[in-house]
């Protein structure tokens, strides 16, 4: 049976919300101070903190080094806040989009059969179309 968040999924949250609510007051720090030790200008802070700004791969070495997280997390949370959008903003497109399924020895070649989260789909889901 499908969970109440399965059924409304929820947005994942901007990195700059967990940079706000978690680790700034975990570190003890204010935006000023944040931003003075992060080298950038405040409002910048401000642009990523809001939600505004997305967390590029130099802002997240910058959090890393100032939160002794790695880099990855914060590249991670956006990519995951990212991706979560663009799949609500191209859910009517993606449905038009006909899914093909590689064969398994290019799917071991770049990697997918260890991958998870990419899962393929059933031939049914092929909508009888020929051989590739």
């Amino acid at each position: 049976m499908a969970s109440p968040r399965d059924a409304c999924p929820q947005a994942p949250l901007h990195p700059g919300g967990m940079l706000r609510d978690q680790v700034l007051p975990g570190l003890g720090l204010s935006v000023s101070q944040a931003a003075r030790e992060l080298r950038i200008a405040r409002q910048t802070l401000h642009r990523v903190l809001a939600g505004t700004a997305a967390v590029s791969p130099e802002m997240a070495t910058r959090l890393a080094r100032l939160s002794g997280t790695a880099p990855r997390l914060w590249l991670d949370l956006q990519q995951r806040y990212d991706l979560w959008h663009a799949e609500q903003a191209l859910a009517g497109v993606l449905t038009m989009i006909p899914s093909h399924i590689l064969p398994p020895a290019i799917q071991a070649e770049i990697g997918l059969l260890h991958d998870r989260s990419i899962q393929a789909r059933p031939q049914s889901e092929d909508r009888g179309r020929g051989p590739r």
